[in-house]
């Protein structure tokens, strides 16, 4: 073996070696935990297409698809309400596509009748419940089905006092929805102007408003009353108490500081509302859907309704409305959601409540809802055009918003107090021992009592 051969021969002994120690401290280093920096792979996958200049290679970005998951929502819309409600359920689940809604109607009578047996087997109808009716939501607080969202919902946030309603011991169990509100009568621009019919500014000049409504053919009676389980009759019963004994009395029969029995209460309905009962100025009570069309048809003048009435007829451009004169107050409420603690779909069930009781409210306002945003931070601007003339004359009126009373007690009174309303429509004689009803088997009044 030459000298350049042994040369050679040793320095490939060398590279040898040198490879070897690098390659054994490779595999020493890469098995021993926590001596690497390896960070989870955000590589996108690719793909090789074979072009005309050869292969080329592109790469598409990975999505991390989230699980998907169905919500059961239980409301009071059904019909047309519903698909008002349904145009919010759409934007939510634009915003959150791996969140399905599955949307049941259920009158809040039906639901509080049902509802609870289910809560008591531990099991429950919907992941979240939307009903007008706070003092429920808070009764079945009390008694431990519903979660409290006091970390979601800001008080501060809301129109004053709603928040209130569905607060019990320090902890809040509801979230606001949009709110209705009852500022009086409806009636047609077009009737009116074809009758050569004006607003009333007096209460004789209401009274002369029927007559000559009276007069015109075609007329069935000058006022609709609607009807269902009875409370579109309670609603025109806190419209008349409202006007002559002011926002206050309104507070004071629902907490029974006044009952319902009062010479107060009596000089209202016995003196102002069962005159216009008995000279048939208010037709016998209908449907109230019903009532709707037939009302719109001209068979009727005036129809006392909510403001959801605007997104019930053919042309809310023709829709207007008038207080009894003097009313300085107007009956508002919202709807509540909650979480039943049963539910297995907690998080999607916040996440839902949260955007309905937020930015979901501008969605729902913004069409023919016939709704106001409970949200402070939803701009007046953003309701639906025909809702802002009717806002705006309420504020221009003065008129106070005040909870509506029925609501407000709850329990097995409010049913009571439709059925004893619907008894005042059918024999307003008995009107004495209906408000003797009232005041009896009033909660407050029995527990002052």
């Amino acid at each position: 073996m030459n000298a350049l051969t042994r040369t050679g021969l040793a320095i490939l002994i060398i590279v040898i070696v040198i490879l070897a120690i690098g390659g054994g401290y490779w595999w020493y280093a890469s098995s021993q935990p926590g001596k690497t920096t390896t960070s989870p792979s955000t590589t996108s996958p690719t793909t090789t297409t074979q072009g005309g200049g050869g292969a080329t290679t592109t790469t598409s970005p990975t999505t991390t698809t989230a699980k998907q998951v169905t919500i059961t929502v239980i409301g009071p819309w059904s019909g047309t309400s519903a698909e008002y409600f349904k145009a919010v359920i759409g934007n939510f689940t634009a915003k959150y596509p791996n969140i399905k809604v599955n949307y049941i109607s259920k009158r809040a009578e039906d639901l509080a009748k049902t509802a609870p047996l289910q809560f008591a087997a531990g099991k429950t109808p919907a992941d979240v419940i939307i009903t007008p009716w706070a003092w429920w939501i808070v009764e079945m607080a009390k008694k431990g089905y519903v979660v409290d969202i006091s970390d979601m919902i800001n008080p501060n946030d809301y129109i004053g006092g709603i928040v209130d309603k569905v607060t019990y011991n320090g902890k809040i169990y509801g979230a606001p929805f949009t709110m209705w509100l009852k500022p009086g009568f409806w009636y047609r621009k077009s009737f009116f102007q074809q009758h050569g019919l004006s607003e009333p500014k007096t209460w004789d000049e209401f009274l002369n408003l029927l007559d000559q409504i009276k007069q015109i053919n075609g007329i069935q009676n000058p006022i609709v009353t609607g009807d269902g389980v009875g409370w579109p009759e309670s609603d025109i019963v806190e419209h008349f108490l409202i006007t002559f004994g002011g926002p206050d009395l309104q507070y004071k029969l629902i907490n029974c500081e006044v009952k319902f029995n009062d010479p107060q209460v009596k000089d209202i309905i016995k003196n102002k509302l069962v005159p216009l009962i008995k000279n048939g100025y208010f037709s016998e009570p209908i449907e109230w859907t019903q009532a709707v069309d037939e009302w719109w048809s001209g068979k009727y003048a005036l129809y006392f309704m909510g403001t959801w009435i605007t997104g019930r007829v053919d042309d809310p451009n023709d829709l207007d409305f008038f207080p009894l004169p003097g009313a300085k107050g107007v009956v508002g409420g919202a709807d509540y959601g909650f979480i039943p603690k049963f539910t297995d779909k907690m998080d999607a069930a916040k996440t839902f409540l949260k955007f309905i009781a937020t930015e979901g409210q501008m969605y729902h306002v913004a069409g023919p809802a016939g709704k106001i945003p409970t949200y402070k931070k939803i701009s007046v601007d953003k309701l639906w055009k025909p809702m802002q003339s009717v806002y705006q004359k309420i504020l221009n009126l003065g008129m106070e918003i005040v909870p509506d009373l029925d609501d407000s007690v709850g329990g097995d009174w409010q049913t009571l107090f439709w059925d004893q309303l619907k008894l005042l429509w059918a024999e307003p004689d008995q009107v004495d021992q209906i408000l003797d009803t009232l005041t009896q088997q009033h909660p407050a009044c029995q527990s002052s009592s």
